[in-house]
């Protein structure tokens, strides 16, 4: 791993971690190469919002919410996410740091540092697993622990010639081009590197079937973000827009929390054989579910998505409260559909936490089964909450001046004061205010984004519920629900009851004419 410039026994401060961004990676937005992600108005907000969690493990109001002992023998400390959980309690300590973490940016932000650590924790507790690069695996999990490392990932194909064989798209998908004493050549595409540009380094795997005897596209690996070759082609950046055209009054989310998702392109890049994970098409075939990683990952995004519903929960009150709408009936109906969003989130994180799954070497993972309830829930409910917030507020989304200038401008102010007024004596400019951050989070090109990052994260539509299917047929589950049904159905036939305890209806004396059909007269 390449040599870090800080104190190997303690995780970054904030400072270390922008200055860790300035070395020469190379990404692209409108046109030209970044110089430094750290001061471009597309990134430089977001980076700052990184940093604060960073400062935030240092903070000694916060660091007995937020940090634990490491368990690497160097006496440090550590975001519990990162270490190898062995109990439900390990699993809980974990989400009270992440919904921390996830509070300071109101659950805006989905790819902070311990998501990727929900894969790093997996390297030390089983490094077997990752065998004949157990040695790689062993030392990246007690490097991460120490200094919590920001990693991202690209794990996914990019959307080209779907209705091709991946063995047929090389030319865009990444794959091994060769293999050297210095490890392997890489190139390719993958989708979709959200923060990417912000990270540290990049995990790059496959989610999906590798086919069988393509073994150049089965590498799992590492690879510093700065690293030649490695290219990050920019999205259009919210946040770039909202530098040249907007304030933070205007859009106070998306000025600094736009998790810019990049093109990730390696071309000709060359990982080390120390940074390889996994090399082997039966291996990659059950790498995310056998080591654990993707259900330790379900768990970080339904505690994200709860605190990001504890947001909107109290942003939709707070709208409705400012325009009279919420003492509707209907519109307390529709905010207590969402406050049963929000219960159900957090219902199944106690799930995921309290009914652990317990693997041979001893640590514990979520409870699968719920992990996968989470990811089919969180596909479907995000587009209800946005349908909500633009049915009961309506017009007061748009019923709003064009900038925070407009409050300086003394020809305007007296009419905005009087006519976009709130209910109960709340100011103009303070109704306008809470609009606009509702109009940021569900109306804006940031909103949308969202929605579609939420309708996504836990992968496409289709996948999320034939592998629920799959897993619960693979452990029996299905098995135990048609038992049950074969159960039911044991106890009668077309004769009657096979039950001992029940009484067959012709043994029953009805007064009436029902008693003579029930004897079988006509």
């Amino acid at each position: 791993m390449a040599d870090e410039a800080q104190n190997s026994v303690r995780p970054y401060t904030g400072d270390e971690y922008l200055e860790s961004l300035r070395d020469g990676r190379e990404v692209w937005a409108y046109g030209e190469r970044v110089k430094d992600v750290t001061t471009h108005p597309a990134f430089r907000n977001n980076a700052r919002m990184v940093a604060r969690l960073y400062d935030a493990l240092h903070d000694p109001e916060r660091r007995g919410r937020l940090t634990v002992p490491t368990d690497s023998g160097n006496g440090g400390f550590t975001h519990p996410y990162y270490k190898v959980p062995r109990s439900a309690e390990d699993l809980r300590t974990g989400v009270g740091a992440m919904a921390e973490w996830a509070r300071m940016s109101y659950g805006w932000l989905g790819r902070t540092p311990d998501f990727k650590a929900a894969f790093l924790a997996t390297l030390g507790a089983d490094p077997q697993h990752y065998a004949p690069f157990e040695a790689n695996a062993a030392r990246w999990y007690r490097e991460a622990q120490e200094k919590v490392i920001f990693i991202g990932h690209g794990i996914v194909n990019p959307p080209v010639d779907r209705d091709r064989d991946v063995t047929e798209l090389r030319d865009v998908h990444l794959s091994v081009c060769r293999e050297t004493d210095a490890g392997l050549v890489v190139s390719g595409a993958k989708v979709v590197g959200t923060s990417a540009a912000l990270t540290q380094y990049i995990f790059v795997a496959n989610y999906g079937q590798v086919p069988e005897g393509a073994k150049d596209l089965s590498c799992y690996f590492m690879v510093p973000t700065n690293t030649p070759g490695v290219k990050i082609i920019s999205r259009a950046s919210y946040e770039y827009q909202a530098t040249v055209a907007g304030s933070p009054f205007d859009q106070p989310l998306s000025s600094r929390m736009d998790e810019n998702d990049g093109i990730l392109v390696f071309d000709e890049v060359l990982v080390p054989w120390e940074n390889v994970f996994c090399y082997d098409v039966e291996k990659a075939n059950r790498f995310f579910t056998g080591s654990g990683f993707y259900f330790r990952s379900m768990l970080h995004g339904c505690v994200r998505l709860a605190v990001k519903l504890d947001f909107l929960t109290g942003l939709l009150t707070k709208g409705l409260d400012t325009t009279g709408a919420i003492e509707f009936r209907g519109v307390q109906t529709r905010l207590g559909e969402l406050l049963g969003y929000r219960h159900v989130l957090w219902g199944l994180v106690d799930s995921m936490v309290h009914n652990p799954v317990v693997r041979p070497d001893g640590s514990v993972m979520p409870n699968s089964e719920s992990a996968l309830a989470y990811r089919m829930f969180a596909s479907t409910v995000y587009p209800k909450i946005r349908e909500i917030f633009f049915r009961d507020l309506g017009s007061a989304l748009i019923y709003n001046n064009s900038h925070a200038s407009d409050w300086a401008t003394p020809e305007l102010r007296p009419y905005l004061d009087r006519y976009i007024r709130g209910r109960h004596g709340v100011e103009a400019i303070d109704r306008v205010k809470l609009m606009k951050l509702i109009w940021d989070s569900v109306g804006s090109d940031f909103g949308g984004r969202w929605e579609l990052y939420e309708m996504n994260y836990a992968g496409n539509h289709e996948n999320i519920r034939i592998e629920a299917f799959q897993r619960y047929r693979a452990t029996g589950g299905l098995d135990e629900c048609k038992a049950l049904v074969d159960a039911c159905l044991a106890e009668y036939d077309v004769t009657g009851w096979r039950a001992d305890d029940l009484t067959d209806p012709e043994a029953v004396v009805v007064a009436g004419p029902a008693a003579g059909r029930r004897a079988g007269k006509p």
